[in-house]
């Protein structure tokens, strides 16, 4: 079956599965062939703007009925509760979007033998600049595998890993990352305005900023590191500013914030950190 083909039922309709719903939308995944179930008549109707083919309901079995793959798009602790409901046939994957949620207790909840992904994305699969991370269980085979990553990568970019315990560090890293970035631009933007900037320009200026870094990082054949050392010239701007954040312990507490970040969501799958 071409990828193009698939069915694929989404469980939850909030903004996570908005953003796959439209990197499908983008990629030419035709939109009757997209399913997507939410309880909130609201969200329902935000949903319909992305395409008026798609086949939005409010039950949950409705939304996975005849879907090759059946994506789990609902809060973390929302999640038991929801998966148990679900009824899924032998056959279909399911790939499981949400904060913490390991392959062991979709295991419980569906059976040894279903074929289950773990997928941690980001929000810039908003705008089909997404990274997803993917675990498949034992028993996924390669065309599954082959359908986790269409799935994921309409959104943007995605990778494998083997080792399951490294989705906690990954959910830390890329998946809460965004956050990061965002924080600091919003930082860049209120002190540009301090400085005298006007509004609309510091907004600019932090955002672009931000923007070119990024594609200069993914571009370049260069460590960030080195990026940052061809800024930073000796006695300059750069090294003053530099200098400061390293001063105020800025490693130390980004260390801190990620470790945060990866026990959060160990306790989200109901696991202790080590």
């Amino acid at each position: 079956m071409h990828n193009s083909a698939l069915q694929i039922g989404f469980v939850g309709g909030g903004n996570m599965a908005g953003a796959m719903l439209a990197g499908l939308l983008r990629a030419g995944h035709p939109a009757d062939k997209l399913q997507v179930a939410d309880p909130n008549a609201e969200r329902r109707a935000q949903l319909e703007k992305l395409g008026q083919r798609l086949v939005i309901v409010a039950d949950n079995a409705e939304a996975i009925s005849g879907a090759d793959i059946i994506v789990l798009a609902v809060k973390p602790q929302l999640m038991s509760a929801v998966a148990q409901a679900l009824q899924p046939g032998p056959q279909q994957l399911i790939v499981s979007v949400a904060a913490g949620i390991s392959l062991a207790a979709m295991r419980d909840w569906f059976g040894p033998a279903q074929p289950c992904v773990r997928s941690m994305p980001n929000q810039p699969a908003l705008v089909g600049a997404g990274m997803s991370v993917l675990c498949a269980a034992p028993g996924v085979s390669n065309i599954q595998r082959t359908q986790a990553e269409y799935l994921a990568g309409a959104a943007g970019a995605t990778a494998w890993v083997d080792d399951e315990d490294l989705m906690d560090a990954v959910t830390a890293v890329s998946g809460s990352g965004p956050a990061y970035f965002y924080l600091v631009m919003e930082i860049l933007e209120d002190c540009a305005r301090d400085m005298g900037i006007p509004a609309d320009v510091a907004r600019q200026l932090a955002v672009q900023t931000a923007h070119g870094a990024g594609l200069a990082a993914r571009e370049a054949d260069t460590a960030p590191g080195e990026l940052r050392r061809m800024v930073t010239s000796p006695g300059g701007t750069t090294q003053a500013a530099i200098e400061v954040l390293q001063q105020g312990g800025l490693d130390k507490l980004l260390r801190q914030a990620l470790t945060a970040a990866r026990r959060r969501s160990l306790e989200l799958g109901g696991r202790k950190s080590d």
